[in-house]
């Protein structure tokens, strides 16, 4: 039996003597723990509430797989206990006194005092009160909802909006290449937005920094699992997700306030690896009119990947570019990986040894682990003296004309290693506020944010009179206050540009609205149409940023053709006409907490249908309606709307591949013109309103405008404007009705835009400040504008450059990555086939587990099949030709017949089936035939191998293993610290494999025929495990090929 010894919290004032990994418990198998108990003590003058009166207790057992017998232990359940804090209707829950008494610190609340203190003047019970079981050190916490409750939330997560039927686990990772399955990406955000049947929503907050498992699988059930003890911290429910959004705000924080520049268009790449090069693509923005702020350096501007230094040769000097970039009105980010080189002599290192401010391993020696740079220690941000040296390193770093600062790389990832990150073994020597001397696993997913906070410090103390722009590609929830972020390493997909609406809106939903993604895709070959589509959406994200990965075709506006770079630069140019309304939605979010982007059911919380809405989001009152579907331009969709009055308008820009924008009834928002960058604005710019009227004739609206940078609107040094707009006696009067702040109205003209349905409007002039009057048009004139506006909008799109319908990549480099793959979806099982190279399974969900037991980019890895003993040899990139796909026949449910031809007159067949009397597998049946063997050969080919290649992702590395018997009866369990293994003869399973996720309670089981398997594999790598079957290394002829047939099925493990 593999016990591991897990410790309670320890004291934050002393030393622990003992820590090490916390286990992970499924459902249906507990491991018996040694337990250690310490705790800090608060002192709470209330009593708490509903003190675990109906408490019971029952015992529970459980083995590991291969045990004989069970281990037993007793599970404590019950009500948890509450208390009201921070305001009206926020509660704390807690599964008794004494666990209250030993929680750790909130890192995600900004004062962690008041989640501790509570308000003794409110009496209110909460309408919601969870239950609890506590086992095996782990606290399990259950909410019911009534029937018909939506879920949202869960931070950074992939896959559909609505997360009912899903689960994930909070723990920063480094998710290269993630799907739809993936089920930790880069942030932690143990949060649940739930919105009821009636339209009210509710918050569920589990207040802890350790791996938290989010479980959405029941319909209308929060499931929390995480080491005890913890608070769970409930808001509302309330009338609304923003009030939700907007109470969340008070207890985390509110986004900082982004500079205004941060809000344009940004470019990036990995890398633009001269200055001579980011001249020459800034140069290029400008020559071509696109609209563009910022240029990003990647990490080959460096020294050796080491931070804070410059590559002498490629960039001699930084400073003279920044000055360029300045003066063609462009910034520069820098990135800044936590990793510094372990090596004598760099300045960074030697000043991190001196102070003693690395991560250390359990015998209190610096953790080394590799990254870009080769072995590098890691700075301990736990600690304020780290935390400063790092600030203080970045206020140098800023004098190089650096204006923003990239966090790269801080889940932290670690190369090398199964886990992707460091030993959770390794201690952090916290403050004392932050939880003391604790192992990683304790501060594993506050350790980006405590970079960030790191970084945003820094910038701070270069000049106090400049906002700092930090981008951190990890995070927690909180991180908002210090940095924006993005979505990671996607893919050139389409499912990927149709999943970056719901990743940003979910980001927003969890209390981080400055988020997008990578717009094109980071890694592989967009195409001309994907690209487009992609910028259409991207453009009104409320970051917005083109980025793409090394060895890839170039990714940027112009690189696609002239039909393409006309559509980005139709979507930049509206990017920045509405500006003026995103800085506002921007300043709103950062003194009160609203959210930016959100789904479209915010309009309409009582409209199941939008509930499931993923392809339009609202930018306060605005409706931004795109298409993702390839063959769909947003002009073909049917457009499903909230209920209530919406106006759709253009700026005479419509395209098949932008957006549809509507204005909600009863709304005014701001907008100016297309500048180039934001510092061409100028405050005497004429300022536009787009007004929509509500059924009662009225709209309302603001706008914020201040120095876009600075910290002057903190004293005042701003102009917050709300206009309205009222119809009377068939004449609209627009009017300033309140106006905060110090500043002056600026000089200006005023011209309004009055929408009245399917584009048409009517427009005037005025001075902003003054009453401006417009005569509504009569019914039969506002009819004929209508349908004047109807055909005008007919014609565009008619007439409009259609980008090319080309689905394979532009330019020689990298492969096709957006095609769609094949997807076989029947039974228990969901598989995606991509034939147009290696006939690869790029994806293999388990259905009623929502477990994704494969993911891969198309290129390589995910499921593959060789000709040879040699990795990746023919038939990995070869095309398949589909032969047969075939639904309900011949007893199956679903099949998928390739080929592949691999060269000297041989080919790999491939039969993908599912069975209609076993549905909970799928087999897969191959084989390697000669084709067109030459007689000079006697009819026989080469030598050669059919060896199966699948390559599993591993959710939980530290928790998995591969179980088998051999055929001469000895048990294997196989851990990751085993390395590569390989199994002949008598070793090898007999006929069976199992990769067990302990955590999941799960097994994989792969079963093969063992006539024709005469090798078995195991190789252990970056979070993944390959399982191959080989089969005998022979000539083939047509009359002896060789095959291996095989199968999965997932088994729950008791």
């Amino acid at each position: 039996m593999r016990v591991i010894i897990t410790s309670s919290r320890p004291s934050i004032h002393t030393f622990p003597t003992s820590i090490s990994t916390p286990i992970c418990v499924s459902p249906n198998k507990f491991l018996k723990v040694l337990k250690h108990t310490n705790s800090i003590s608060h002192n709470f003058s209330n009593p708490l509430r509903n003190n675990n009166k109906n408490t019971r207790y029952r015992i529970l057992s459980g083995c590991k797989m291969g045990e004989s017998s069970g281990t037993s232990m007793e599970v404590k359940l019950g009500q948890m206990v509450y208390e009201p804090i921070l305001e009206e209707g926020v509660f704390r829950f807690d599964c008794s006194a004494d666990a209250r008494n030993s929680s750790f610190p909130s890192l995600s609340f900004v004062n962690p005092k008041e989640r501790d203190t509570p308000l003794v003047h409110i009496h209110k019970t909460p309408s919601y009160i969870p239950t609890y079981e506590f086992v095996a050190e782990q606290q399990v916490v259950y909410f019911e909802l009534p029937a018909g409750t939506s879920f949202y939330g869960t931070g950074e997560v992939s896959g559909q909006l609505e997360r009912t039927g899903k689960r994930v686990f909070t723990w920063n990772t480094d998710a290269w290449g993630y799907g739809s399955g993936t089920t930790s990406l880069y942030q932690s955000h143990p949060w649940v937005l739930a919105i009821l049947p009636n339209g009210d929503a509710l918050g569920i907050l589990a207040d802890t920094t350790k791996r938290c498992e989010i479980d959405l699988r029941k319909e209308s059930t929060v499931k929390l699992i995480a080491s005890s003890p913890y608070p769970v911290i409930t808001f509302g429910p309330f009338a609304s997700a923003t009030n939700v959004l907007t109470s969340l705000s008070r207890a985390i924080g509110t986004v900082f306030m982004p500079p205004k520049w941060s809000l344009g268009y940004q470019q990036c790449r990995w890398s633009y690896d001269t200055d001579t090069r980011v001249r020459e693509i800034a140069k290029t923005f400008r020559d071509k009119g696109i609209p563009c702020d910022v240029i990003w350096m990647d990490i080959d501007y460096m020294d050796g990947f080491r931070c804070f230094t410059f590559d002498k040769e490629s960039f001699p000097n930084p400073k003279s570019l920044a000055d360029d970039l300045h003066d063609a009105g462009f910034k520069a980010i820098w990135m800044l990986d936590p990793g510094i080189k372990h090596e004598k002599g760099y300045f960074v290192y030697e000043s991190g040894s001196e102070k003693d401010i690395w991560v250390q391993t359990a015998d209190g020696k610096p953790f080394v682990g590799d990254v870009w740079p080769g072995p590098c220690v890691f700075p301990d941000f736990t600690q304020e003296k780290a935390r400063s040296w790092w600030a203080n390193l970045v206020k140098d770093f800023i004098s190089n004309g650096v204006d923003g600062i990239w966090n790269d790389m801080n889940e932290p990832a670690v190369f090398k290693l199964i886990t992707k990150t460091m030993p959770e073994s390794n201690i952090h020597r916290g403050d004392t506020e932050l939880g003391g001397h604790q192992n990683h696993s304790h501060y594993h997913n506050v350790y980006g944010m405590l970079m960030a906070k790191s970084t945003y410090t820094g910038m701070k103390l270069a000049n106090p009179n400049k906002r700092p722009f930090v981008l951190t590609r990890a995070g927690f929830i909180g991180s908002q206050r210090y940095a924006a972020t993005w979505t990671g390493d996607n893919l050139s997909t389409w499912e990927h540009l149709h999943m970056s609406i719901s990743m940003v809106l979910q980001l927003g939903l969890s209390g981080q609205p400055l988020s997008g993604p990578d717009i094109g895709g980071f890694a592989g070959n967009a195409t001309p149409k994907l690209f487009g589509r992609w910028f259409g959406v991207g453009a009104l994200f409320p970051f917005c940023r083109g980025h793409s990965e090394k060895g890839t075709t170039d990714h940027e506006p112009w690189s696609f053709g002239e039909e393409c770079e006309e559509v980005c630069r139709l979507a930049l140019k509206r990017r920045y006409r509405l500006i003026p309304h995103i800085y506002t939605l921007f300043y709103l979010a950062h003194t009160k907490g609203l959210p930016v982007a959100t789904p479209a059911f915010f309009a309409d919380p009582k409209d199941p249908q939008l509930r499931t809405s993923e392809n339009s989001f609202l930018l306060g009152p605005l409706l931004v309606y795109a298409s993702t579907v390839s063959e769909l331009g947003v002009h073909q969709m049917q457009h499903v709307l909230p209920n209530g009055t919406w106006k759709s308008f253009d700026f005479e820009d419509s395209h098949p591949d932008l957006p549809a924008l509507y204005l909600q009834g009863g709304s005014i928002i701001p907008f100016g013109p297309p500048h180039q960058h934001v510092g061409e604005a100028n405050l005497n710019d004429d300022l536009s309103l787009l007004v929509a009227l509500d059924e009662n004739g009225k709209a309302e609206g603001v706008l914020f405008e201040d120095d876009g940078d600075g910290y002057g609107y903190t004293n005042g040094g701003y102009l917050l404007t709300t206009y309205i707009a009222e119809l009377k006696s068939s004449v609209i009067t627009i009017k300033v009705s309140k106006a905060e702040g110090l500043w002056a109205r600026p000089n200006r003209r005023l011209h309004v835009h009055l929408l009245l349905g399917e584009g048409a409007m009517v427009d005037a002039w005025g001075i902003d400040g003054e009453d401006l009057q417009i005569v509504m048009p009569s019914e039969n004139e506002v009819s004929k504008l209508i349908f004047a506006s109807k055909n005008n909008y007919k014609i565009r799109m008619e007439t409009a450059k259609l980008i090319p319908d080309v689905e394979k990549p532009s330019g020689p480099k990298g492969v096709e990555l957006s095609g769609i793959p094949v997807e076989i979806k029947s039974g228990e099982w969901a598989l995606k086939v991509v034939p147009w190279i290696g006939g690869r399974i790029i994806s293999m969900d388990h259905l009623p587990s929502k477990t994704q037991w494969l993911h891969s980019r198309v290129e390589m890895n995910g499921y593959e099949e060789y000709s040879g003993t040699e990795y990746r040899s023919a038939g990995c990139t070869e095309q398949y030709t589909v032969l047969d796909r075939d639904l309900e026949q011949a007893g199956e449910i679903e099949s998928l017949k390739m080929e592949g031809d691999v060269g000297g007159g041989l080919a790999i067949e491939r039969n993908i089936s599912i069975s209609q009397d076993n549905p909970k597998v799928f087999n897969i049946d191959s084989s390697l035939v000669a084709r067109n063997v030459g007689a000079g050969s006697g009819g026989f080919s080469r030598l050669v191998c059919l060896r199966i290649h699948p390559t599993f992702s591993l959710l939980h590395p530290t928790e998995s293993y591969i179980s088998f018997t051999s055929i001469n009866g000895s048990k294997h369990d196989v851990w990751p610290e085993s390395g590569e293994q390989l199994y002949e003869g008598d070793l090898r399973p007999n006929g069976e494999w199992m990769l067990v996720d302990k955590c999941l309670g799960l097994g994989l089981v792969n079963k093969f025929n063992i006539d024709q398997v005469y090798k078995c594999l195991i190789h252990w790598d970056f979070g993944t495990v390959n399982l191959e079957l080989w089969s005998e290394d022979r000539p083939v002829s047509k009359q002896s090929p060789l095959r291996v047939s095989h199968s999965y099925e997932v088994m729950q493990i008791p």
